[in-house]
């Protein structure tokens, strides 16, 4: 788990997986959304260094709050 450093609303009901950059700005690592998050767009995907992962029962993220990250590196 990870400290947020952004702000997002989502529906719940479907788990959501975000493009995200993890950042090491001190003693504890943060995450930040990779750029525009719509399925046609790649750029984000490419910035990217891990996916955020928000359960179904998550309506919103704010900075600093604690959420869940799949790293890429080491998945290939």
């Amino acid at each position: 788990a990870v400290r947020a450093d952004f702000a997002l609303r989502k529906q719940p009901g479907r788990v959501e997986y975000l493009r995200g950059r993890l950042q090491r700005d001190g003693a504890e690592p943060t995450v930040t959304l990779a750029g525009a998050q719509g399925s046609g767009v790649l750029r984000s995907m490419s910035e990217a260094d891990c996916f955020v992962v928000l359960p179904e029962a998550c309506t919103a993220v704010q900075p600093g709050d604690t959420v869940c990250v799949q790293p890429f590196h080491g998945l290939v």
